[in-house]
């Protein structure tokens, strides 16, 4: 009975600790937009948690998809396609134009700024 609420215990941990870093990411994530984009403290709050929700459907995916490169690429664009248009809500008409262009630049998959993909169109 021991081992099962050690376990039990163990595998809450992990999946608080998977939590914690979604929100550190997703709050990362938001402040370097900020400076790339110069947003005011509630466009960056709004945009924290569209990255953490996006984050957490992204989470799902994956393991619905169980590893399935193929599968997941096409899972995701639905979620990539949503997260742009919601951080886009956000921004005023000059951001957005800036935001396009860090979306289509070299190496913004990297970034994170379409939460971590290039551009959907």
């Amino acid at each position: 009975m021991k081992k099962l609420i050690f376990i039990c215990v163990i595998l809450i941990g992990i999946a608080t600790s998977g939590f914690a870093q979604t929100a550190a990411a997703a709050t990362e994530k938001a402040k370097g937009l900020q400076k790339e984009l110069v947003l005011n403290s509630a466009q960056t709050a709004k945009i924290s948690t569209i990255y953490k929700e996006s984050a957490e459907k992204f989470e799902k995916i994956k393991v619905q998809e169980h590893g399935d490169n193929a599968k997941l690429t096409v899972a995701i664009r639905p979620l990539r396609v949503q997260t742009v248009s919601k951080i886009k809500a956000v921004l005023t008409p000059a951001q957005s134009i800036k935001y396009d262009k860090l979306l289509k630049s070299p190496g913004s998959q990297g970034a994170g700024w379409g939460e971590g993909w290039a551009s959907p169109n």
